[in-house]
């Protein structure tokens, strides 16, 4: 074709109006240019579509199927240029605050969006769902989410605020929406819910007599009188008068808010734009766009792509490489996006494919069935449903096989994008669906203009790694995949570190054909994805079952010896996990043998476990249940209101720092980050950098004006300036106009370095004693006369690993000059605005008072923008200093994770005496914290995982020390729990291998040694009145049917041989304060306007957790407004100055005492206005009060009384409190694979009298979700070999999805017990307790571990490192196809392993 005959424009409707864009940016993402236009709910979290912030609703007309079609798409991954003749719909589009849609008011109003910087993404998904189905099943939303994250809400609420759309909404004993709008009930018939026993206990009465399962209309109950101690009050509902539970306040707060809903209705949605389908059916008139073949060039030399061909028929395709045999083809984006970004790869012609119809197509014939092989996997897996009907199952096995894998193949929003092309020509030696094809006997057929068409069978396309088959100008046509015969057995496996949305570890294709007449096999095909540089097949193990009788024990027993031979793999093979992969090649094949001789009716041992083994551990739907009683003695305070922010970020109104718009002449940093663990600076070379038009500056130490030291040890550099201390520490700074210039000048810049000595494990930090000079020790007691006394003395160590916080809004900080007197804003993403402000004003030499910090709020925090973030507010500050002009920088997901610390792993060695029926008598513990290159906060880390090495136990004589390491990777920092988790963790290890030994259940153990009332803790603090975990221990057993679940469990592993199911019993206490005495104080800064409006400013931030809700209702309660009376705008260090990080779950305290001293100043003064103008509008009276010059304006400061703890003497207060709980955790293991599913998880929380009940249950079920990921799925990994972070991004770091929560997950507030505390309105702090918690399912885990060794009659003791990933646990189940798996100990020696734990 002629050049004229190309377009260079697309065209397409962004929210209902249409867009032109001339000559589009190649390098643009959709997501670029939807922020670009000031549209910014749509977030980057990650840049790879793995966390699905940025998801968007993108619609086209399909004209094969004449009708429109809605997709979920990551629009961090979608370039631009394939946006033409689509309709985009953002989060915006839906609707606002003051008239949001149903999805975005239900999500908010249900509690579904706490830090709100990842809802935008759940509200697009759920409304794609709707807008292709109204009227979803639950098992459908519960799927739609499968590509979104969440790291702030636990994901019940928004999987309950969905569900309000399904077709019986609320069914499990909550509320409905009929038809008619309006509220309903329905109870659940499977409820434990019991009432207090009586047979008219009004809890158990039909509404309004009504029979089950008819909806009736709901009315609201009486508010219920507050719980007695034991939970039961007077209801007056029954007929003889008697005695029954409260109402539970959280059912009926939910139903008065679902009773408000506005109805959902479909026919209301913005359509699709008529124009567009014009434009798709080319019938467009002469005057106005038409659709064209694209050839768009750009004239940026830094661009990955130089030009781009967009063919509309398979002709143009072929023409077009014809001319480009080596153009990069691209349909989903899904591979040459990430390949780009994080790869910086360069493809300078590409042609993109998704507009070619031809290559869409499906046609079955007697033999089987041919994909065109750019069908999206999305149209795969519909396609697939719909032949399996018609052809039946016995034909489609490998139909069947394909839907199976494909079901946990990405994410929703990449299979909509993603191609079956795609995923056979990239070659993937893990790829999902490539070993299914080949063991299906599927063939490719390839085609180009030279050759015209061939077809390769799928056994030949791989050649090696990323090799294929294919020449140089050919194309990927379809695929074709036969049809099964009679006697035919197809299955697939695939096992990743998380079920859903992950690449696989292992995945296979296994088929077999016998002889109907005689079992006798006559065609075989094992095909491995994971076990070599590309898909192959198992040929020994092939050949030793032709010609054999399939079902015999001695064909079994060749089969999975020749699979491991032929399969096993070295120790430091690339991907690692050499034993573990080994493994699952033969469990795979276990589990095939087992079921193909169940459905071809073959008699033998294996078949009858079929059942078992082909059940898929996979979580079924998810329900929930919260508990909590009313508040009948406040307005405000204590009621389940939704986060202020809510709707906001629901509708995207809710501005986060990168939101912000440019300020005129902004510029951008971009980091030089060192490619060295542990190095000397020799030179930096600048020159290549400064040459790209648009660099202005490169700054390094020298151009420090002033400190260039920070931290509270002053042992770091903000840039060194001598050394680099681990890889990815920014070591200089390039300024330039745009975010991709300053990233790829900064890669132009040439840094010399010469080799230092590296430690990176706190274990080879312990051996080399890498450490820093601080100790910290808690001795207590005779510890050698307690060993001497014991009759077990047991010792052993504990491990257990770091957590990326992963905050779904990465770094960011924005810096404006005030171009006079040395003063700055910073706008940052930051949990400590002071030290964000003394940090800079060191570096740039300038007093405090010259810098402001404003933070509005945080997409998630978790301690991780504590301390560190100050840094990254420090380069922006430097760059505008020089530069005079505003800065922005927004890290990349990989350069966060790389820059920025981490939870701090521990190792530990302990020794413990106890008695023989397991009464503690002593412990001694050596604990050690890998910090990092630098101090940051890993002393007050220590303390706390110090204080608490007792957990909730009284232990007579302790000898506790510990220190800190000092390694080559990044500063280790504060993150939920701060400590406290790593000290509970190592000794709850330890009382669990002491319950091996004494033989004794582990519960038993820890019941026996639990505190009383009275005791005093290793660190002398009486526990008081205020200790209730006894009371939640003994009150969860019998309302989660401990007992009885107990034996329950141990009945189905009784019956059950690989699978197996283990109980949990776990207790929490967790203390309250800043370790550091001068923290523990707050202030508030308080406005009462002329109109009757509040201002309030305090010392917290707001990063998801409701932090400013709560102090809003706290002054409502205390001026008597309404809450909408409230309002905080943001935290600044100009109106709240010297403020403490809000950190340590202390903010609600320090702040609401603050606010409520303010508060109450305001109204003493106010009072006689408002006693003489009894009635009237607040507005009046406090424009009254004005006019008499009363002051309107109060500060308020708060200080803990009491405080502070000498760690030399072991005397003081370290604690105000203790929040308390308790969880009890089921959990169901696959013990070939080492999947897992949490069953049903219960937790019961002493928070005081909760500010907000609703908003602490959110902190609870957030918190044990994190819980349960750092210590089952999350692992953080490091190449042993230069010390570079393995585990950059989602990808292959695995935080809990929306499918990992428990299947059933129950939270209660205590109630009734004691409460003298002098805290604000006698409340507790909630953030960081409950996350201790999500360890019950590690140890629920590690009982079901226990169970399947039992069968294997292993008798060493159980030892068992956090996170336990599918990996720890298949190895440590130690059966005989893991033996037949394990590499000898000489060949791991003096090899090294692939990645490590640090």
């Amino acid at each position: 074709m002629e050049d004229k005959e190309y377009g260079r424009n697309i065209l397409f409707y962004l929210n209902g109006k249409r867009v032109l864009v001339e000559r589009p940016d190649l390098d643009m993402t959709l997501l670029q240019y939807i922020r670009s236009t000031g549209l910014t709910g749509t977030k980057l979290g990650c840049g790879e579509g793995g966390c699905g912030a940025c998801t968007v609703m993108v619609s086209r007309f399909d004209v094969e199927q004449d009708k429109v079609v809605h997709a979920s798409v990551n629009a961090c991954l979608c370039p631009l240029y394939s946006i033409d003749g689509k309709h985009v719909i953002t989060v915006e589009g839906l609707g606002n605050t003051t008239n949001p849609h149903p999805v975005q008011e239900r999500i908010a109003l249900l509690h579904g969006s706490q830090c709100g910087f990842c809802t935008p993404g759940f509200v697009m998904s759920l409304y794609t769902l709707l807008r292709n189905n109204p009227n979803p099943s639950e098992h459908e939303i519960e799927e739609c989410f499968d590509g979104n994250l969440c790291r702030c809400t636990g994901y019940r609420p928004i999987l309950d605020a969905a569900k309000t759309f399904s077709e019986l909404a609320w069914k499990r004993g909550t509320s409905v929406i009929g038809e008619d709008g309006t509220a309903h009930v329905i109870r659940d018939e499977n409820s434990d819910d019991s009432g207090c026993g009586l047979e008219d206990c009004c809890r158990l009465q039909k509404p309004n007599g009504i029979e089950k399962p008819k909806p009736t209309e709901f009315t609201l109950p009486e508010p219920a009188a507050p719980r007695t101690g034991t939970g039961d009050v007077c209801c007056g509902k029954t007929t003889s008068g008697s005695c029954c539970k409260s109402q539970n306040q959280a059912e009926v707060e939910k139903a008065q808010v679902i009773g408000q809903f506005k109805a959902y209705d479909p026919t209301q949605e913005l359509i699709f734009p008529p124009f567009l389908i014009r434009y798709s059916k080319g019938n467009t008139s002469e005057d106005e766009p038409r659709l064209q073949t694209l050839k768009i060039s750009s004239g940026d030399g830094t661009s990955w792509c130089r030009t781009l061909y967009r063919p509309l028929t398979l002709e143009g395709l072929l023409q077009t490489v014809e001319v480009h045999p080596d153009a990069k083809l691209v349909a989903g984006n899904s591979e040459v996006g990430v390949e780009v970004k994080f790869k910086r790869a360069k493809f300078p012609v590409q042609v993109y494919v998704n507009d070619i119809s031809e290559l869409r197509a499906v046609h079955s014939d007697a033999n089987g069935v041919t994909f065109g092989a750019n069908i999206t996997l999305a149209q795969f897996g519909s396609a697939l449903d719909a032949l399996i009907v018609e052809h039946g199952e016995q034909r489609t096995q490998s139909l069947a096989a394909l839907r199976e894998n494909l079901r946990y193949f990405a994410g929703n929003q990449i299979r909509n994008v993603a191609t079956i092309a795609g995923n056979i020509a990239t070659a993937s030696p893990i790829s999902d669906l490539n070993p299914v094809f080949m063991a299906s006997g599927a063939t490719v057929t390839l085609v180009s203009h030279e050759h015209g068409q061939r077809q390769v069978p799928m056994c030949e396309f791989f050649l090696g790694y990323r090799r294929t088959a294919m020449q140089r100008g050919e194309v990927l046509l379809s695929v074709h995949v036969p049809f099964n015969a009679e006697g035919e057995v197809v299955r697939a496996f695939k096992q990743a570190k998380r079920k859903d949305d992950d690449i696989a570890i292992v995945t296979c294709g296994l088929r077999v054909r016998v002889d109907v007449a005689t079992g006798v096999v006559r065609d075989a095909a094992f095909a491995y994805g994971g076990m070599a540089p590309t898909t192959v097949l198992a040929k020994a193990a092939m050949r030793s079952v032709d010609g054999q009788q399939w079902g015999e024990r001695a064909v079994l027993d060749s089969m999975l010896a020749a699979c491991q031979d032929e399969l096993r793999l070295d120790y430091g093979v690339p991907g690692g996990m050499a034993e573990y992969r080994a493994a699952l090649t033969t469990s795979f094949l276990f589990k095939f043998w087992a079921v193909s001789c169940k459905q071809l009716r073959i008699s033998c041992a294996e078949a009858r476990l079929a059942q078992e083994l082909e059940e898929d551990s996979e979580r079924q739907l998810s329900r929930g249940k919260q508990e909590y009683a009313s508040v009948v003695d406040r307005a405000i305070v204590g009621k389940g209101i939704a986060h202020l922010s809510a709707l906001k970020q629901v509708t995207g109104e809710a501005r986060y720092v990168d939101d912000m718009p440019a300020v005129q002449g902004e510029l951008y940093v971009g980091l030089v980050m060192s490619e060295r663990a542990h190095a000397r600076i020799l030179g930096i070379d600048s020159q290549h950098a400064l040459e790209l038009p648009g660099v202005h500056r490169v700054l390094t130490a020298q151009d420090v004006p002033g400190h260039n030291v920070w931290n509270i040890f002053k042992d770091e550099e903000i840039l060194p300036s001598t050394e680099v201390h681990h890889m990815g520490q920014p070591l200089a700074l390039v300024v330039a106009d745009t975010q991709r210039l300053a990233q790829e000048a900064a890669r132009l810049v040439r840094v010399e370095y010469e080799d230092l000595p590296a430690v990176l494990t706190v274990r080879d930090a312990v051996e080399q004693q890498s450490w820093f000079p601080e100790v910290r020790q808690l001795k207590n007691g005779d510890i050698e006369a307690a060993f001497a006394q014991a009759d077990c003395v047991l010792e052993g160590e504990s491990y257990c690993a770091p957590q990326e916080h992963f905050y779904l809004e990465p770094f960011g900080s924005i810096v404006v000059p005030k171009g006079e007197g040395g003063e700055f804003d910073i706008y940052a993403s930051t949990q400590n605005p002071t030290e964000t402000q003394m940090v800079c004003a060191e570096l740039l030499g300038v007093p405090a008072n010259r810098i402001v910090c404003h933070v509005k709020r945080m997409g998630g925090g978790f301690g991780g923008k504590e301390s560190r973030s100050a840094l990254i507010a420090a380069y922006t500050a430097l760059a505008a200093y020089h530069t005079n002009r505003s800065v922005r920088i927004m890290l990349d997901r990989d350069e966060d994770m790389q820059i920025t610390g981490q939870r701090h792993p521990f190792y530990g060695r302990w020794k413990v005496g106890a008695t023989r029926d397991g009464q503690l008598l002593g412990v001694r513990m050596r604990i050690y914290s890998n910090g990092g290159f630098s101090h940051d906060l890993s002393i007050g880390v220590l303390e706390r995982a110090m204080s608490h090495l007792d957990n909730c136990y009284r232990i007579p004589a302790t000898d506790f020390e510990g220190r800190v390491c000092r390694t080559n990777t990044q500063s280790n920092t504060a993150f939920r729990s701060f400590g406290g988790c790593q000290g509970m963790i190592m000794l709850e290890n330890m009382l669990c291998e002491l319950a091996d030994r004494l033989e004794l259940p582990v519960e038993v153990l820890r019941e026996r040694n639990m505190y009383r009332a009275g005791d005093v803790t290793p660190f002398s603090q009486p526990l008081d009145d205020d200790w209730n975990v006894p009371r939640m221990w003994k009150q969860i057993k019998q309302k989660a049917h401990f007992d009885t679940r107990r034996s329950e469990v141990d009945a189905f592993n009784a019956a059950s041989r690989y699978r197996k199911r283990g109980l949990a019993l776990l207790p929490t206490k967790f203390g309250i304060s800043f370790g550091v005495k001068h923290l523990n104080q707050g202030m508030a800064l308080v406005h009462v306007y002329m109109d009757g409006s509040v201002l309030v400013a305090h010392g917290g931030t707001e990063m998801g957790q409701g932090l400013h809700t709560k102090m809003a209702m706290v002054a409502a309660e205390t001026l008597e407004l309404p809450l909408d009376a409230i309002f905080i705008s943001e935290t600044a260090t100009n109106t709240a100055a010297n403020t403490s990080p809000t950190a340590a779950s202390a903010s609600s305290d320090l702040n609401g005492y603050a606010v409520y001293n303010a508060c109450r100043v305001l109204a003493d003064r106010l009072r006689p206005y408002r006693e003489s103008m009894h009635g009237e509008s607040f507005a009046k009276i406090a424009r009254t009060a004005y006019l008499d010059r009363c002051n309107l304006t109060a500060a308020g400061h708060y200080a803990t009384p009491d405080i502070g703890f000498n760690w030399q003497t072991n005397e003081g207060l370290l604690y105000f409190y203790f929040t308390q709980g308790v969880a009890m955790a089921e959990v169901e293991l696959d013990t070939l694979t080492g999947a897992h599913t949490t069953r049903r998880v219960d937790i019961i929380m002493d928070v005081g009298k909760s500010l907000n009940k609703a908003i602490d249950i959110g902190q609870i079920e957030g918190a044990f979700a994190q819980g349960q990921g750092w210590s089952t799925t999350e692992e953080f990994l490091y190449f042993p070999k230069n010390g570079r972070l393995f585990t950059q991004g989602p990808g292959n770091y695995k935080i809990p999805s929306a499918m990992d929560i428990p299947r059933d997950f129950r939270v209660e507030l205590l109630e009734g017990a004691p409460n003298a505390l002098k805290t604000i309105f006698s409340s507790k702090g909630i953030g960081e307790p409950p996350l201790f918690l999500g360890s019950s399912v590690f140890f629920a885990l590690r009982d079901a571990v226990l169970a399947a060794r039992k069968h294997s009659e292993h008798k060493s003791s159980l030892h068992f490192e956090l996170p336990a990933t599918p990996e720890i646990l298949r190895l440590a189940c130690e059966d005989e196809l893991v033996e037949l798996s394990r590499i000898p100990k000489e060949q791991k020696v003096g090899v090294m392993p692939f990645v490590v734990r640090i």
